[in-house]
C-alpha cells in the first residue's frame, strides 16, 4: 500500500494566512525550524498508478501538482485520482472539490451524514451537477461498513463512526450522529500492510483501540497539544475536546494512548498552527520523539 501525505495541517494550514501566534511568526520570519504544512489530505494506493483521494482540502491544487504520480499524464486531459473518500464534511476536508471540478465527474464516497450536510447547508453535490455530471454518490453504509472501489481494488476500506460534531454550518451541528465522522481502517489485499487513518479523533473506547491495535501503522489526529490550546495562544476560545480532538498531552491524551500501543508505526497528522510539535526544537517535540511518536509532513511517503 503507498500512502502519500499531500497535506498535514488541520484547517488554514501552517502559517494561518491570518495567524500572528508563535509558530506562524516564527516560521515566517524563518526565525523557527519548522516546515509550511497545508490541509489535511492523503492518497492511497495498492499499484502506484491508481490512487484513492482520502478528503478534499482547499489546497488540492497544489497538492496534486506536488506529487507527479496524480498527474501520470497518459492522455490530453489525464489524473490518477480514481475516486475520493470523504471523512466528514468539514470545510477544509471537501472544498478542494470544488478545484476538481474541471475533472467531473467523481465518485465520491461518504456517509448519508455527511452527503445530507453536502446537499444541504453546503451544497456541493448541487452546485456541481453543472459540471459534466459532478459528483455521484457511493454511500457508506456503517450497517455494512467494509468495502472496495472498483477503481482500486487491492485496498479494502472499513469505515468506523467516530464520535465528533458535524461543522458549524451543518443543519444539525448541535445534534451529533453516528456519521457526521469516520476512521478508515485500510488493508492491501495483497501485502497485508494495515493502516488506521483518523484525521479527526476526539474520543478512543475499547472498541476503537481494538482497530488501532490491528494496524501496521496509525495515523492519526495531531491537531492540538493541549486541550486548551486556542484560549492559551490567544486566538480561540474553544477547547480541543469541544471540536473533537484528542490533545496529545495530558490524561487520557493521545500520547498515553499510543503509547498503550505496542506494535504499529505512530504518526500524527492535521496539526493545528498552534501546536508546538511544529517547532523542531521545541521541547514537545522531543517528547514526542521519546514516545516513538512521528509528525507527518507534507510530501511524506509510507510503504505498506
Amino acid at each position: 500500500m503507498h500512502i502519500q501525505i499531500l497535506g498535514s495541517a488541520a484547517g488554514g494550514g501552517f502559517p494561518q494566512w491570518n495567524c500572528n501566534c508563535r509558530n506562524c511568526r516564527g516560521v515566517r520570519s524563518g526565525k523557527l525550524r519548522a516546515q509550511p504544512r497545508s490541509q489535511s489530505s492523503i492518497a492511497l494506493s495498492a499499484n502506484g498508478v491508481d490512487w484513492v483521494l482520502c478528503n478534499a482540502s482547499p489546497d488540492i491544487r497544489a497538492q496534486l501538482e506536488a506529487f507527479p504520480p496524480l498527474q501520470p499524464a497518459r492522455h490530453v486531459r489525464d489524473t490518477g485520482v480514481q475516486a475520493i473518500i470523504l471523512m466528514d464534511s468539514q470545510i477544509d476536508h471537501v472544498t478542494g472539490l470544488l478545484s476538481l471540478r474541471e475533472g467531473c465527474p467523481h465518485s465520491v464516497w461518504c456517509t448519508d451524514m455527511v452527503h445530507q450536510d453536502l446537499t444541504s447547508g453546503f451544497p456541493l453535490f448541487s452546485m456541481l451537477q453543472h459540471w459534466n455530471g459532478g459528483l455521484t454518490w457511493q454511500p457508506i453504509d456503517l450497517a455494512a461498513p467494509t468495502f472496495t472501489l472498483p477503481a482500486c481494488a487491492g485496498l479494502r476500506f472499513t469505515a468506523i463512526p467516530l464520535r465528533s460534531s458535524a461543522p458549524p454550518y451543518s443543519p444539525h451541528r448541535g445534534n451529533p450522529h453516528p456519521g457526521d465522522n469516520i476512521g478508515l481502517f485500510i488493508e492491501d489485499l495483497e501485502t497485508g500492510g494495515t493502516l488506521f487513518y483518523a484525521p479527526g479523533l476526539g474520543q478512543v473506547d475499547d472498541a476503537l483501540l481494538g482497530w488501532m491495535r490491528r494496524a501496521d501503522c496509525l495515523l492519526v489526529d495531531g491537531t492540538l497539544w493541549r486541550d486548551d490550546e486556542l484560549r492559551h495562544c490567544e486566538v480561540g476560545d474553544k477547547l480541543g475536546s469541544e471540536m473533537g480532538h484528542l490533545p496529545q498531552s495530558g490524561p487520557g491524551g493521545m500520547i498515553e494512548v499510543l503509547d498503550g500501543l505496542k506494535g504499529p508505526r505512530k504518526v500524527l497528522i492535521h496539526i493545528n498552527n498552534t501546536n508546538p510539535i511544529l517547532d523542531v526544537d521545541s521541547a514537545e517535540r522531543a517528547e514526542l520523539g521519546r514516545h516513538g511518536i512521528e509528525v507527518a509532513w507534507d510530501g511524506m511517503s509510507i510503504l505498506l
